[in-house]
């Protein structure tokens, strides 16, 4: 079987997987990655960008390594090299998860449970909760799905027919280090530097790509290119800029403003500012639109992987 097959049906394979088992409870790759990632931290840790470029070559490197060997052990029987590649796919994307904990949130605004919601949120995202309300933390939920689309699913399946198993673990490793250690905090601000860089990097065409799905799946195609174009560059993420303000613009609302993260105030400038502000509603909405750029963006990745294969052929 054709490599650009083994792909699209594997890749298609895992995201059912995702869409009908979501991730397991325990025993999860990614979080055993993430603890291999702190063991090597413990052995490399200095308060320098040298050795945070070590940790970040040893644990991306790794994973990728991985990746390709498991895809050579398969490579000469179709059966296993698709089950691999749905089962790398299954790994990697996130997209239920993500719909679950936003719907989660979503369900204790409505029912009026602002405690209740505040307390789910940091399974979401890293937002202070207390300093949100209701409608605060509306916005919160939109702006991570949003965000979080690119970073679970299509980047990774951009990767995917990028480079095949070893680009989708990649690109989940280089995620998952910036998450850990690729934040401004004082103990990652050099160490982290290199995580953070090459998850921007990496994250760059998922982000694209997200930003112009979100544009023709939503309302206002128009309008969200408008947005884009506007607000996006004005937006202290280079990836989540275009990202946020194409799914502001698909959805009519507004997004970005004033937030906290762990007792740091940022003040982010606001993207789409003629939407109205972000209701209850927003969340199954974004939860929506979230769904639809995820499936498109496989036939897209899948699309583009059979032409470049056909060009090579």
């Amino acid at each position: 079987m054709r490599a650009d097959r083994v792909f699209a049906y594997g890749a298609a394979a895992g995201l059912l997987g995702d869409l009908l088992l979501g991730d397991p409870r325990r025993g999860h790759p990614v979080a055993a990655f993430g603890r291999a990632a702190a063991a090597v931290e413990r052995v490399l840790w200095r308060d320098d960008r040298a050795r945070g470029a070590l940790h970040t070559a040893v644990c991306a490197g790794g994973a990728m390594a991985v990746g390709a060997v498991a895809a050579r052990v398969v490579r000469t029987s179709p059966a296993a090299s698709l089950t691999l590649t749905g089962a790398a796919t299954w790994a990697v994307v996130g997209g239920t998860s993500l719909a679950r904990e936003a719907r989660a949130v979503g369900r204790a605004l409505e029912a009026g449970d602002v405690e209740g919601a505040r307390a789910r949120l940091p399974h979401l995202c890293g937002r202070d909760p207390q300093a949100l309300d209701a409608d605060g933390i509306a916005r919160a939920v939109v702006e991570s799905v949003a965000e979080n689309t690119s970073d679970a699913v299509v980047g990774a399946l951009v990767w995917g027919a990028v480079g095949g198993v070893p680009g989708l673990l990649g690109f989940r490793a280089v995620n998952t280090l910036d998450a850990m250690v690729g934040h401004r905090s004082p103990k990652y601000l050099r160490y982290g530097w290199a995580s953070a860089r090459l998850d921007d990097v990496a994250g760059w065409p998922g982000a694209r790509l997200t930003a112009v799905l979100a544009t023709l799946a939503g309302d206002d195609p128009r309008g969200a290119v408008r947005a884009w174009r506007a607000d996006a560059a004005a937006h202290p993420s280079p990836n989540a800029g275009p990202v946020e303000a194409s799914f502001a613009r698909a959805l009519g609302v507004r997004l970005g403003g004033t937030l906290s993260y762990g007792g740091r105030v940022e003040h982010r400038p606001v993207l789409n500012g003629t939407g109205r502000a972000v209701g209850i509603h927003d969340v199954e909405r974004a939860v929506r639109l979230s769904k639809r750029v995820s499936w498109l963006a496989l036939g897209v990745c899948v699309a583009a992987r059979r032409i470049a294969k056909g060009r090579t052929s």
